[in-house]
């Protein structure tokens, strides 16, 4: 698995990205957060980590996604003052017991980046998932990378519809893959002998479900 670093700099880059992402850049620290831009649908398009530095944010995502995510900032940020850096190879690790990104190649520690992942939610998606999911169903909403306070932006409308009107019917869930899946399974990602998929409940039955970390294993909906 490969991915791609952006930085995005320029005057009008955090109005820019405000305008963008699920998340407030305002909770935008120099440490990677998780969050992602949607359609207009309010499918997660773009799931990426982002963080800021000194000169814009730093911008992660899946390699095969790359040249769409540059076509997309063209197309959104022609009339913003910002400027998209060449895309630059960066290399997923484990620091501090946690997955996140390095620029030295010898620091690049897949499999386990992959294994903790996994057990945190941390899903990647790619060309093939892309636009596939909410933010929502993919528990991004409890990882701080969806904002429910903050103002317009790309697929707002269906995602805020989807948390103070509705509920997903399936959502995000850790399990051990057997040889095959329901049909009503969706993979999001996968590793070794398990897999972070989409599915109502009653549809993983017959399936283990393993818990991950860091209190995402209750319901998605909204309690309050």
């Amino acid at each position: 698995m490969n991915f791609t670093q952006f930085t995005l700099s320029g005057v009008d880059a955090d109005k820019f990205l405000q305008g963008q992402l699920t998340a407030s850049t305002t909770k935008i620290t120099d440490q990677f957060l998780a969050t992602a831009i949607c359609n207009l649908k309010g499918r997660v398009a773009f799931g990426l980590w982002i963080k800021r530095v000194d000169d814009g944010f730093d911008i992660v995502l899946s390699d095969d996604l790359a040249d769409d995510f540059k076509a997309h900032i063209k197309k959104y940020g022609a009339f913003s003052k910002i400027t998209l850096s060449d895309p630059a190879p960066i290399y997923p690790c484990v620091v501090d017991g946690l997955p996140t990104f390095l620029d030295d190649e010898n620091d690049k520690d897949w499999v386990n980046f992959a294994k903790i992942s996994l057990t945190q939610g941390n899903y990647w998606l790619t060309k093939a998932t892309a636009e596939l999911f909410q933010p929502q169903e993919l528990r991004l909403h409890q990882r701080g990378g969806v904002d429910y306070d903050k103002g317009c932006y790309l697929g707002q409308e269906i995602v805020a519809r989807l948390w103070f009107k509705a509920s997903p019917k399936a959502w995000l869930h850790l399990i051990t893959q057997p040889n095959q899946l329901s049909d009503k399974i969706q993979v999001v990602c996968q590793f070794d002998h398990q897999a972070l998929v989409i599915a109502r409940p009653d549809d993983l039955a017959d399936v283990e479900i393993l818990p991950m970390m860091n209190g995402l294993n209750e319901s998605v909906a909204r309690t309050g």
